[in-house]
């Protein structure tokens, strides 16, 4: 019986990783004495901090070669910007490439995050994505072990890459779950989610739920030795594969959800534990097809194929002639009759999430079984948000955008070109599910066409600023604008396609946006399978990414 209990939660980042390192062994990467800091905040009014928000440090936890990453709640939500971002991102691809030349390294990331920094918005989305591209590649090698201690818990994006863990640790202090409280009653009114019901909150996505419910593995008690402990026994090759590439097993279970019952916690636990209830018979599908952006060209550029997912309406998924080759096509497009009514306005949830990941695994299982060259896959991006309800947060959100990113990645890892077409909006954690993977990223040059990471009323909310306040602060921060013309600046667009009627193309349009993809595809296979190209675009090495390249760089000389 341990006597000597000492909380993790109740200690700050730094601690945190001391404590679970092997005496003796602690070594951090960019500590605050570096000064490596958010170029971002002061022009704010914020003060920065030395080493913001994020201890990188290398050691041992039980004789092992471990690296420990540790996000600082406190600061600032614990949110994901620039600088933060890029020293995970980078430390998790220093470990993929010490793996890969045989130095084994295990990563554990200490989560506690509100998600992304939304004084830095669009560098916290980029950061996201890098690191969930690293994660999924990392786990070629060793597992990678997240622990969500308390305190702030695991929001937003970051939600999606504890999705992407390998195994997962919580206490029952512990919060996981892809839209906070706040957020959820702001977008969708107080009787879809009270925020301040906190039996409502930890029995939809605190730590006890999670684990019974199958969406983390070790419920732990809140001390250093027994969360230790949990980590060793996770550090050997699982014998199952990640919940992220589960997609047969959990997509079968969220199709046969009923929407309109009544769900507690207790009910969702036995729902899921029981696998699913073969009882329920969704209603008839609608024939109406909703107008938008993303349906519009999904049309065009298909000519007019029918849907693979007949299933479900507001995913639409076709194979169709790209050049000289077959591709495949996605898009999320709204369904005014969905059964899920918060996903009706075509925003990304839990039936779109595991469609995506079932239909690009789809692709990548049958061009391997052909043993052909792997077909380009063009998502086709307008999605509003990532669906604020209650049930989607109950039955894992967060890990149906985690199928969807681990898919993507995968196939891009593995030869398929994957490109992302941006003819609408590209909000939040929709767009770090569907699109924001990819190999190339090509958007239109319309005001209709627009990034972030929060609706402005959301982000005005959590920031505690009006919306002419927040407007006024994208005069300094480009990142924090929606425009294309302010993402384009920061060097993660591959182009921007001008002289295209989005919403009404002439069939000489769309050839000219053919034609660009298939050059993009041209490009992709030259030049690689990595999301390399995000920080040596024009845009990036002028500015864009100044701080991104710089912290990868001092990354690379501490490494031990």
């Amino acid at each position: 019986m341990n006597l000597l209990k000492l909380s993790l939660a109740e200690l700050n980042a730094r601690e945190r990783v001391q404590s679970l390192l092997d005496e003796g062994t602690y070594h951090e990467l960019l500590d605050p004495f570096q000064r490596v800091k958010s170029p971002h905040l002061e022009p704010q009014g914020i003060i920065p901090q030395n080493d913001d928000g994020v201890v990188i440090a290398q050691g041992k936890i039980d004789g092992k070669r471990t690296l420990v990453i540790s996000i600082e709640g406190a600061f600032q939500g614990g949110g994901i910007g620039e600088v933060s971002g890029s020293k995970i991102a980078g430390a998790l691809e220093l470990a993929i490439k010490d793996n890969r030349e045989g130095r084994t390294i295990y990563p554990v990331i200490l989560f506690d995050t509100g998600g992304v920094r939304l004084q830095e918005a669009n560098y916290g989305l980029m950061s996201i994505a890098e690191i969930g591209s690293a994660i999924v590649e990392l786990r070629d090698w060793v597992p990678v072990i997240g622990v969500i201690p308390g305190k702030v818990g695991c929001f937003g994006g970051m939600s999606i890459i504890a999705g992407l863990c390998s195994r997962l640790i919580m206490t029952r202090e512990g919060r996981l779950g892809l839209n906070g409280p706040e957020v959820i009653e702001q977008e969708a009114g107080l009787e879809e989610f009270d925020s301040t019901d906190r039996p409502l909150i930890w029995g939809t996505i605190g730590g006890a739920q999670r684990v019974a419910t199958g969406f983390a593995d070790i419920l732990a008690d809140d001390d250093v030795e027994i969360i230790k402990d949990g980590i060793v026994s996770f550090m050997q090759p699982a014998e199952d594969e990640p919940r992220s590439a589960q997609v047969d097993q959990y997509f079968s279970l969220i199709k046969s959800v009923d929407p309109t019952a009544e769900w507690s916690p207790a009910s969702a636990r036995e729902f899921i534990n029981q696998q699913g209830s073969p009882e329920f018979e969704p209603a008839p599908l609608s024939s109406e097809a909703e107008p938008s952006r993303g349906r519009t060209w999904f049309q065009a550029l298909t000519g007019n194929q029918p849907s693979l997912s007949e299933d479900v309406p507001s995913f639409l998924c076709a194979d169709a002639k790209l050049g000289e080759e077959n591709a495949r096509f996605l898009s999320i497009v709204p369904d005014a009759h969905h059964r899920f009514p918060r996903v009706r306005h075509g925003e990304v949830g839990l039936l779109e999430g595991w469609s995506i990941a079932h239909y690009v695994r789809e692709a990548m299982e049958a061009d391997e079984g052909e043993g052909g060259t792997p077909r380009p896959i063009v998502a086709i991006i307008d999605v509003p948000s990532q669906a604020y309800g209650h049930k989607e947060e109950l039955f894992g959100l967060h890990q149906a955008c985690a199928a969807a990113v681990n898919a993507y990645t995968t196939a891009r890892l593995h030869g398929h070109p994957v490109i992302a077409l941006i003819v609408g909006n590209a909000i939040s954690g929709a767009f770090l599910s569907h699109g924001f993977q990819a190999n190339r990223i090509l958007a239109f040059d319309d005001a209709g066409v627009n990034v972030h990471a929060m609706s402005k009323q959301s982000a005005a909310r959590v920031t505690r600023r009006t919306i002419e306040e927040l407007e006024e602060a994208t005069k300094k921060v480009p990142a924090m604008a929606y425009d294309i013309h302010s993402f384009n600046s920061l060097g993660a667009l591959a182009s921007l396609i001008s002289g295209i009627d989005a919403d009404s193309p002439a069939e000489e349009e769309v050839e000219t946006v053919r034609e660009k993809i298939v050059e993009t595809i041209k490009e992709i296979r030259e030049g690689g399978p990595n999301l390399k190209n995000r920080l040596t675009s024009e845009n990036a090495v002028n500015g864009g990414r100044r701080a991104s390249i710089d912290v990868r760089k001092k990354l690379a000389e501490q490494w031990k």
